[in-house]
C-alpha cells in the first residue's frame, strides 16, 4: 500500500471501517479495552481521545482508565484565524460532561490545559488511520497531533489505535513525521514499532499537515 498515495489509502482505509459490523466493532472495543488495561499503571497521565464514528475502541476505555486511577485528558483541537490547526490543548475527562465541537469531535469541560500539558502523560492514545511498522503513521491530514505530539516528554509512549488489517508494513513518510512507539490492535494488543534504526526519528519535530 506504500505506493497509493495518501488520499487514496485514506479512502480505502475509511471505506474499509464502514465495512465492519456493529458486533464486530463492539468486539474489538473489548478487547482494545483489555490490552489497555494491561499497559497503564494507577497514578499516571494518559492523554487519550473519544473514539467517534467508525474509530476503533469506545467511551467506556476512557472510564477504564478512570476506574485504574488514571488522570485522563482529552485534545481540544481549535484553529488559527485562518484555520490552520494549533497544536491540541487538554482537558482532564470527567463522565457525562463531554460536549459536542467541531468536526464531530467531542471534547471536556473547562478548564483547558495547555499543550504543553501533553508533557505529563506515560503515554499518549493517538487516533490513526493506519500505522507500519516503523512507526510511520497516517491520520486524517488535519495536522493536529503533528502539531502538538513535539511536547511529550523523553519516555512518553505514543501508541497508534488500530484495527488488526491497519497495522501495515510500509506507508508513505515525510521528514516532518512524529513515528508512533507502539500500535494497539484487538488481537495483536501492544506491538512495539520502531525496528533498529529508527530510535532517534522517533523525536523528530512537530510541524506539517500529514496526520
Amino acid at each position: 500500500m506504500a505506493t497509493l498515495g495518501k488520499a487514496e489509502l485514506r479512502a480505502r482505509l475509511l471505506a474499509s471501517r464502514r465495512g465492519v459490523a456493529a458486533e464486530e466493532r463492539a468486539a474489538e472495543a473489548r478487547l482494545l479495552i483489555d490490552h489497555l488495561g494491561v499497559a497503564v499503571s494507577g497514578g499516571s497521565t494518559v492523554c487519550a481521545y473519544v473514539p467517534v464514528g467508525t474509530e476503533p475502541g469506545s467511551p467506556e476505555m476512557l472510564d477504564m482508565l478512570l476506574r485504574r486511577s488514571v488522570r485522563v485528558l482529552l485534545p481540544v483541537a481549535r484553529t488559527a484565524a485562518d484555520d490552520t490547526p494549533l497544536p491540541l490543548h487538554w482537558g482532564e475527562y470527567r463522565p457525562g460532561r463531554l460536549t459536542r465541537a467541531r468536526w464531530g469531535l467531542l471534547e471536556p469541560p473547562e478548564p483547558v490545559l495547555p499543550p504543553s500539558a501533553l508533557a505529563d502523560a506515560a503515554l499518549v492514545l493517538v487516533p490513526t488511520l493506519a500505522v507500519d511498522r516503523a512507526g510511520v503513521r497516517l491520520g486524517r491530514g488535519s495536522g493536529f497531533y503533528d502539531r502538538s505530539l513535539g511536547a511529550r516528554g523523553p519516555h512518553t509512549r505514543l501508541i497508534a489505535v488500530v484495527r488488526d488489517d491497519e497495522l501495515l508494513e510500509e506507508l508513505p513518510a515525510e521528514p516532518h513525521d512524529v513515528r508512533m512507539t507502539h500500535a494497539l490492535t484487538p488481537r495483536g494488543g501492544l506491538v512495539p514499532l520502531f525496528p533498529a534504526g529508527h530510535d532517534g526519528e522517533c523525536h523528530k519535530s512537530r510541524g506539517g499537515s500529514s496526520t
